[in-house]
């Protein structure tokens, strides 16, 4: 995936149809991202740029569970993007 503005949109637009909430913060992050433990919300550093803004989205989805049956047809290839880096992982 490129790192461009529109691939950052495309992660935000993912996680908000799997019902997460993706913030950007200031504060003390070790990493560029988190998510907040037994919640659905994701913390971005917004002080980061945007290459490791978008490392640090797409490596939570690696470790969320995703429901495949609300992925709309617009974003599925972000989900066949994350099955792929699944299964080298």
């Amino acid at each position: 995936m490129p790192f461009t503005q529109s691939s950052l949109t495309k992660i935000e637009e993912f996680f908000k149809e799997q019902g997460f909430k993706v913030r950007y913060e200031k504060g003390s992050f070790r990493t560029g991202a988190c998510m907040l433990q037994a919640t659905k919300v994701v913390v971005v550093n917004k002080f980061s740029n945007l290459e490791i803004k978008i490392q640090s989205l797409w490596n939570i989805l690696l470790e969320v569970e995703i429901d495949s049956e609300v992925i709309s047809e617009k974003l599925s290839p972000i989900y066949e993007e994350v099955l792929k880096s699944k299964t080298i992982v």
